[in-house]
């Protein structure tokens, strides 16, 4: 959607770059994946020399010589750090948070003084699942409330304003995958599902585009007393997809489809928008259903009368 917009907001028709431009952010979400990743190994790096400066001291403490060596044991954070798959991509992307050492070393500092970073370290109860729990929440809890990385990455790459909510779904997905036997061996998260999936994206992308001015006028033909031209972009692109989604996809059903679609209308749009899709979309699924303007098949059938 983000990119339908954006399109709809630059002066040249290109179709293509477009098209490119979708691919482009799509691979820039799953490089912030594997990024996130990346970091934990760094503020373990940072963990680890730590230790290692206090035990150099001249006159060392106690504390010193024998210091909690919990986190940076993690058996999840040992696994990801030979993990194949993982280390290619980072090596073939150049990944790497050299030129932001200031970020580690935040994150690193938050994690002290976190709650369940002293929970985690003083626990008896110590067992893999307690480390993937621990990283888990480092990930999806720490990082992703911190106002200092979300700037950091802001700042590095503009197709990251958005992304953190879906990416951190993803590390979790990844990590519950990981097993005391295969955690170096498995296998990242793929960049699209199957191919399918790609195609899904590709589709409805393009078929929105190309359909734009049936869409208009579905949407015109059934808003009172408001012109097209009077109602926000976002709106319209939102309902633009959704119209696009249930002509071109006869296997998805029309409720998910609206489901969907206002709950993206609450998030990008303003905030009576969602109750004003609603309204508009309920009218037009109305008008093409009675036009037999589409026809659903296989999973797409359900809350359909037959």
């Amino acid at each position: 959607m983000l990119e339908l917009y954006a399109f709809n907001r630059r002066e040249e028709d290109d179709l293509a770059h477009a098209e490119k431009e979708l691919m482009f952010s799509i691979e820039k979400t799953y490089e912030l994946y594997h990024y996130l990743l990346l970091l934990v190994l760094e503020v373990a790096d940072v963990a680890t020399e730590k230790i290692d400066q206090a035990l150099q001291k001249r006159m060392p403490t106690p504390e010193d010589l024998n210091p909690k060596r919990r986190f940076i044991d993690n058996q999840i954070i040992a696994q990801l750090r030979n993990n194949k798959t993982f280390n290619d991509y980072v090596k073939v992307r150049k990944l790497t948070w050299i030129n932001y050492p200031h970020i580690p070393r935040l994150m690193y500092n938050r994690m002290l003084a976190w709650e369940k970073y002293e929970e985690y370290m003083t626990t008896d109860d110590r067992n893999y699942t307690s480390d993937r729990k621990f990283v888990t929440s480092l990930v999806t809890e720490l990082f992703c409330s911190s106002e200092d990385l979300e700037a950091n990455l802001e700042e590095q790459s503009i197709y990251w304003n958005d992304d953190m909510e879906y990416v951190m779904v993803m590390v979790t997905k990844t990590l519950k995958k990981f097993t005391q036997a295969n955690g170096e061996k498995v296998g990242m998260m793929p960049l699209f599902k199957n191919k399918e999936d790609e195609d899904f994206v590709k589709i409805l992308f393009r078929k929105a585009i190309l359909h734009s001015k049936q869409c208009s006028e579905l949407i015109d033909s059934n808003t009172t007393n408001w012109e097209v031209e009077r109602i926000a972009l976002m709106d319209i692109l939102v309902m633009q997809m959704a119209i696009t989604e249930i002509l071109e996809f006869p296997e998805i059903p029309v409720k998910v489809t609206l489901n969907e679609y206002i709950e993206i209308a609450k998030c990008y749009c303003t905030s009576k928008s969602s109750t004003f899709v609603n309204g508009i979309l309920d009218n037009i699924v109305k008008e093409i259903r009675e036009k037999g303007l589409f026809k659903k098949s296989g999973r797409g059938l359900v809350g359909e009368k037959i």
